[in-house]
């Protein structure tokens, strides 16, 4: 890959010449060059569209630990998409960078050598900004191998088969649909809202069974606070999975009264057994 020609990208050697451009600002552009490594430097940290703690808390916010696997498989494909993408894009313009300097060297054209010049210019600027982008990609696809060892460690798995990913759906729909209708409630005086209403007939709970639940929830969140006593996210999430545990098979009945087998075993994709290589 043909080197960066820094000189040529420097602000003030480039841009302070521009003759539009008023003397006022090339000190400017001096005090912004003098301080440009440092900034380079500091910027190298944020490549990234997020950083780990959104990553976690707000980009993967599936409330089961399979469903977690999953969306957290579905960042690092799309990361290693982009970096795919970004590799051949990288490609192409050292390419294309090396055909107009071949170009350039035949060009007896003053003006046309000076446009074969900037466009290099321009394909380095490209290149450079490419590789910080895939620096930061780097690391948040790290970030998520990362994590995803670590959930399979709490796990105590070594890998997910879709069977069990089909198994966790009920629960984790319950759990949502649940965290849902109850943040909708405190907003709403107690009563959820009609969106997680659907939600709850669409997966076959009775929904005033599900309202109950959130009444005598919130009551029991007031009662602790009027003891001086603070719920905790942990309790939350215990009463979610007790509703999980309570709506458990009402899926598949609806499911069934509908005609539908809820898990086809032979329609699912079946891991490599590693014990006999089959």
């Amino acid at each position: 890959m043909q080197k960066e020609n820094s000189n040529a990208l420097t602000l003030t050697e480039k841009i302070s010449n521009l003759p539009s451009l008023p003397k006022q600002y090339k000190g400017m552009l001096t005090h912004i060059e003098e301080t440009m490594p440092q900034i380079r430097k500091s910027s190298s940290n944020f490549y990234k569209s997020h950083s780990q703690f959104m990553g976690t808390m707000l980009d993967v916010t599936a409330i089961s630990p399979i469903r977690s696997v999953k969306h957290t498989l579905a960042e690092i494909d799309k990361t290693r998409q982009a970096l795919e993408e970004a590799h051949i894009n990288l490609r192409k313009k050292d390419i294309e960078v090396r055909q107009k300097e071949k170009e350039l060297n035949d060009e007896p054209d003053e003006l046309k050598r000076e446009m074969l010049e900037t466009e290099i210019i321009h394909l380095q600027v490209q290149i450079k900004n490419t590789n910080n982008s895939i620096h930061g990609a780097i690391r948040k696809m790290s970030y998520f191998t990362t994590q995803y060892k670590s959930i399979l460690k709490k796990l105590g798995k070594e890998e997910i088969t879709e069977e069990e990913y089909e198994d966790e759906e009920e629960t984790y729909h319950i759990m949502t649909c649940m965290k849902q209708a109850l943040n909708a409630a405190r907003a709403r005086g107690g009563v959820i809202d009609e969106g997680n209403l659907i939600y709850l007939f669409d997966m076959g709970i009775n929904s005033a069974v599900a309202q109950q639940e959130i009444y005598s929830y919130l009551q029991k969140e007031n009662d602790m606070i009027a003891t001086n006593q603070t719920p905790t996210h942990e309790m939350t999430m215990q009463w979610l999975e007790h509703c999980a545990e309570r709506f458990k098979g009402d899926s598949i009945k609806f499911a069934e009264r509908r005609g539908f087998t809820l898990k086809d075993k032979k329609s699912l994709a079946q891991l490599e057994d590693k014990t006999n290589g089959k």
